[in-house]
């Protein structure tokens, strides 16, 4: 069921500046920032050779990202997006085995278009976790 980690989300102010230091410094890819009104963010892609980084940056006032921030002013890591082979299967089988999907359950269109779903973080061991259909 689980696949390859998608991507580490790191919460910051300003995306497109927190990710330039990856291309400066280590010549990495760094993708357009994107927003993404219905998860309330903006994000930026840092392509790294096994994985990527994402920056993400507050939507709005209402964004769950501002919160954080607020907790976390110099920013930090927000969660960590591992990729499943049938997201809904996925879904089911961690609601049997007593996880607690985020939101309304339903798999909404992430920043890759792909459907993905948030788990709580108490249920697993502090860390927010997004899945990703592969």
């Amino acid at each position: 069921m689980l696949g390859r980690l998608n991507h580490v989300a790191i919460a910051v102010k300003d995306a497109e500046k927190a990710a330039k230091i990856y291309g400066a410094a280590f010549g990495a890819a760094i993708s357009d920032a994107v927003p993404l009104p219905e998860h309330g963010v903006i994000t930026v892609f840092v392509t790294l050779p096994n994985t990527k980084i994402e920056f993400i940056q507050p939507l709005g006032a209402a964004s769950p990202i501002a919160k954080f921030l607020e907790r976390n002013a110099d920013g930090g890591i927000h969660h960590v997006c591992y990729e499943v082979s049938d997201i809904i299967v996925s879904r089911d089988i961690l609601i049997k085995e007593g996880a607690r999907v985020l939101g309304d359950g339903e798999p909404k269109i992430g920043a890759h278009g792909k459907p993905v779903l948030f788990l709580h973080p108490k249920d697993f061991s502090g860390a927010l976790v997004e899945i990703e259909q592969a």
